[in-house]
C-alpha cells in the first residue's frame, strides 16, 4: 500500500477544495487534493452561464472561467492532486484511505483535513412520485452535464419540477437549444431559487412558472409521455380535483441538494439537521483538526461565497497545524447557536468562548419570505445582544453577518445564542 504524509489533505477538488488548498500552500505547508472525478474543477465546470466572480474578482465570469483561475493558481503553486481517486474512509486520527486505478489502495496521514466534497441532487426516490420508471426522468444537474459537457439533448419537450437555481437555468438553456419547456412547477407559493434567475431565465423567455403545484403522476412506460400536476394546500397535501395533464417527453427534477457527508458521518462527526457537519466558529467539525467548507457544510447560492468560506477553512487549518497539532487540547467551553423564529438553520453551530475576541461570520437562511424585519441574537437569559433591520428575506438567499460578540457585551457565562427573524415592532403597531 502506497503511503503519504502531508500537513493538510483536502477531500474534493471543486471550487471550495482548490481555494482552500491555495491558501494552505501559500502558507508553505504541504497540501494534497483528492478528487474522485477525472479532472479538478467540480460542478462549476458544467455551469457555462455567467454570474460568477462578482464578489471574488469584481467581474462577471462563466463557471469554467471562474474555476479556471483557481486551477491556474494551483498549477502555478505546484499543488499536487490525485484524480480518479475515491476516498473510502478517514479516521479521527486524520488518516485517509483512498483508491485509484494507478496505485490501488493508498494511505494519507495528515495533520489536518479539509472536507470539500460538495453536495448531490435529490432524486425521484426522495420525493416519491407515483408511476412507472420510463426513460426521460433526470435531475437538472444531470441534464446540465449532458447538454453542456457531453453535447446531448435528453429530450425535446420538458416539464421541470422545482424552481431551484439549476432548474431555472436549465429551462433557459434548453430554450436556447430549441426545446420547449412547458412549465416549471414549484410546490411552494414562491420560487426556491434566486429572484434574478426567475427574471432572467423564466420571465425573459416566457416560460410558465406554476407555484403551489407539484407532479403527482408520471405517465408512460418506455418513455415519459406526460405528467399530472396537482395543486397543494398549506400542508402540501394534494387538492382533489385540481389535476392537470401536461404532455412532455422529459421530466427534470430540481428539488433540492444534499451535502455529501457519508464519509463525515462514518468518521464519527456530528451531523446537523440540515445534513452538514456540526462546526464551530473556526469551521472545525466535532473531530479535532477536521474542517468543512462549501456545499458539504451548507448549500450556498453563490460560488463566490463558497470560495470565501473555503479560504477561511484554509486559514483555520493553517493555524491548527502550526499552533495546535500534537498538543493536548482541553475540552472547549462553547456557546451553542440555535435557530429561532423563521430561521431554518445557522452556522456555526458552536462558538468557542476562547474566540469571543475574534470576528465571527454567521450564515443562515430563513424558512419563508417576509418583509420589514428585524434580525435578533438573544442569549440564554433572553437578553438581546445584537439586532439589525432587514428590508426583506427569502429562503434562497443566504444571510451573512460578521459579529464580534465581545463588542456586543455578551455574558461570559452564556451557554446558548438564538437567532430569530421577526417583524419589526413598528410594523406590528401599523397592523394593529
Amino acid at each position: 500500500m502506497k503511503k503519504y504524509e502531508v500537513d493538510v489533505a483536502v477531500i474534493g477538488g471543486g471550487s471550495a477544495g482548490i481555494a482552500a488548498a491555495i491558501v494552505v500552500k501559500k502558507a508553505e505547508l504541504d497540501v494534497l487534493i483528492l478528487e474522485r472525478d477525472k479532472e479538478i474543477g467540480g460542478i462549476t465546470l458544467q455551469c457555462i452561464h455567467n454570474g460568477f466572480g462578482l464578489h471574488e474578482f469584481e467581474e462577471e465570469l462563466t463557471g469554467p472561467e471562474y474555476v479556471q483561475r483557481f486551477i491556474n493558481q494551483a498549477k502555478d503553486l505546484n499543488i499536487p492532486y490525485k484524480l480518479d481517486t475515491m476516498v473510502i474512509e478517514f479516521t479521527p486520527d486524520k488518516t485517509i484511505y483512498a483508491v485509484n486505478n494507478k496505485e490501488g489502495l493508498i494511505e494519507i496521514k495528515a495533520k489536518a483535513i479539509i472536507l470539500a466534497m460538495g453536495c448531490r441532487e435529490k432524486t425521484r426516490g426522495a420525493i416519491n412520485i407515483p408511476g412507472f420508471r420510463p426513460a426521460g426522468i433526470l435531475t437538472a444537474g444531470q441534464a446540465q452535464r449532458f447538454v453542456n459537457i457531453e453535447g446531448y439533448l435528453p429530450g425535446r419537450t420538458y416539464v421541470i419540477l422545482g424552481s431551484g437555481d439549476i432548474g431555472m437555468i436549465m429551462a433557459r438553456r434548453l430554450t436556447w437549444e430549441g426545446c420547449q419547456v412547458k412549465a416549471v412547477v414549484e410546490i411552494q407559493p414562491y420560487v426556491s431559487g434566486l429572484i434574478r434567475n426567475e427574471v432572467q431565465c423564466l420571465e425573459d423567455y416566457g416560460i410558465p412558472l406554476i407555484t403551489s403545484y407539484t407532479v403527482t403522476k408520471i405517465h408512460g412506460k418506455e418513455r415519459v409521455q406526460g405528467v399530472t400536476v396537482s395543486k397543494v394546500d398549506r400542508n402540501f397535501d394534494r387538492v382533489i380535483g385540481s389535476e392537470k395533464f401536461i404532455e412532455c417527453d422529459t421530466l427534470l427534477l430540481s428539488v433540492g441538494l444534499i451535502p455529501e457527508n457519508e464519509l463525515t458521518r462514518e468518521a464519527g462527526a456530528k451531523i446537523s439537521v440540515m445534513g452538514g457537519p456540526v462546526v464551530d466558529n473556526n469551521l472545525e467539525t466535532t473531530i479535532d483538526g477536521v474542517f468543512a467548507c462549501g456545499n458539504v457544510l451548507q448549500v450556498h447560492d453563490l460560488v463566490d461565497l463558497v470560495t470565501a468560506e473555503a479560504k477561511r477553512a484554509g486559514l483555520n487549518a493553517i493555524e491548527y497545524v502550526k499552533e495546535k497539532y500534537g498538543k493536548e487540547i482541553g475540552k472547549k467551553t462553547q456557546i451553542k447557536c440555535t435557530a429561532g423564529e423563521n430561521v431554518n438553520y445557522i452556522k456555526p453551530d458552536l462558538i468557542n468562548n476562547a474566540d469571543l475576541e475574534r470576528d465571527i461570520i454567521f450564515t443562515f437562511r430563513v424558512k419563508r419570505p417576509d418583509r420589514r424585519l428585524l434580525i435578533q441574537f438573544k442569549d440564554d437569559k433572553n437578553k438581546i445582544v445584537y439586532k439589525r433591520k432587514k428590508i426583506y428575506v427569502i429562503p434562497s438567499e443566504m444571510i451573512e453577518l460578521k459579529l464580534n460578540l465581545r463588542e456586543q457585551q455578551i455574558d461570559p457565562d452564556c451557554k446558548s445564542l438564538e437567532v430569530e427573524v421577526i417583524p419589526r415592532p413598528e410594523v406590528l403597531i401599523e397592523e394593529d
